[in-house]
């Protein structure tokens, strides 16, 4: 199961973090465990005192680096060992220190960031869409779209429970179009 964790760093630091993460999975054989390596950032144009104008980068998320890790129930003790010990990694967000495992972020969560930095696209859906359920207590579930309310980001699904199918209430975040 692939799961994601948030890996805080020193500010300013994030891009060598990400580099040195990215080589240490590929020295170290950890290709088939790491998947994504993330340190959004996003461009704007400014206009300095001369009049010219220059594009700067800046990061979403100073301090931090997103990662998207093959997980059973839990990170490994090897991963996790070395992901912690990159020069400029403070730690995990969501571990209190003392050798306590870090915890995922929630699928419906890292969708919104996905999509603030535009890696996924926000979804659209309309009435009779085959969609699958990707987080939440029906995740696995196939179902079809009954309604879509665009305002609240919300669609019911029609997913089968004991042989009936039954409306359920679910955030745009929490499904995926079936192609």
């Amino acid at each position: 199961m692939r799961r994601w964790y948030v890996v805080q760093t020193y500010s300013g630091h994030e891009n060598s973090v990400l580099d040195d993460l990215e080589s240490r999975k590929d020295s170290m054989g950890l290709s088939n465990k790491i998947y994504q390596i993330l340190a959004p950032e996003q461009t704007e144009e400014v206009i300095d005192k001369k009049g010219n104008k220059k594009i700067k980068a800046s990061k979403i998320y100073p301090g931090y680096i997103f990662l998207e890790m093959e997980v059973e129930k839990e990170i490994d003790d090897t991963t996790w060992y070395i992901i912690r010990n990159t020069p400029n990694v403070t730690g995990f967000l969501g571990s209190s220190g003392h050798g306590t495992k870090p915890v995922p972020i929630p699928q419906d969560e890292m969708n919104r960031i996905l999509e603030k930095i535009g890696l996924i696209e926000k979804a659209t859906y309309k009435e009779g869409d085959q969609v699958e359920v990707i987080s939440g207590p029906f995740v696995g579930q196939t179902g079809v779209v009954a309604s879509v309310n665009l305002e609240k980001e919300q669609v019911v699904v029609m997913i089968e429970i004991f042989g009936r199918a039954t409306p359920n209430e679910l955030h745009f975040t929490q499904v995926r179009k079936i192609v």
